[in-house]
């Protein structure tokens, strides 16, 4: 689990005393990196009593043309470039932003998969 509570150490370098340890709503979890394959999915409690639905794995995606403004569930093929992290390419590994290969043509994946539990697209004209 990662921690995301401030920092032990000032700018300086210096410890700062802990006035009190970690707390669980500090806690942060491992990103859900979708890869390309037959769709996996995983339910994570939240604080609240919500849920987060972490895709694990996907092999369709909604993607909207946006000269006429239908949108169509289609196949994904491959991931083409992704700006968040250049490896993620040839891992097939699909964020916000990254663009994939489907069917009808190139898009840009604007849903976040990792927290919503599904790929949404923009056919890339």
């Amino acid at each position: 689990m990662l921690f995301q509570g401030r920092s032990r150490r000032k700018y300086t370098g210096a410890k700062i005393k802990a006035a009190r340890s970690k707390r669980k709503f500090e806690l942060g979890r491992e990103p859900a990196e979708t890869h390309v394959a037959d769709t996996k999915r995983k339910n994570v409690a939240t604080r609240g009593g919500n849920r987060k639905v972490r895709l694990l794995q996907a092999n369709v995606a909604n993607v909207t043309n946006p000269s006429n403004g239908k949108t169509i569930v289609s196949a994904i093929e491959t991931v083409v470039d992704n700006t968040a992290n250049e490896h993620y390419v040839r891992r097939n590994t699909i964020t916000k932003g990254a663009v994939i290969k489907t069917a009808i043509g190139n898009a840009i994946v604007t849903s976040r998969p990792g927290q919503d539990g599904v790929v949404n697209a923009v056919l890339i004209e």
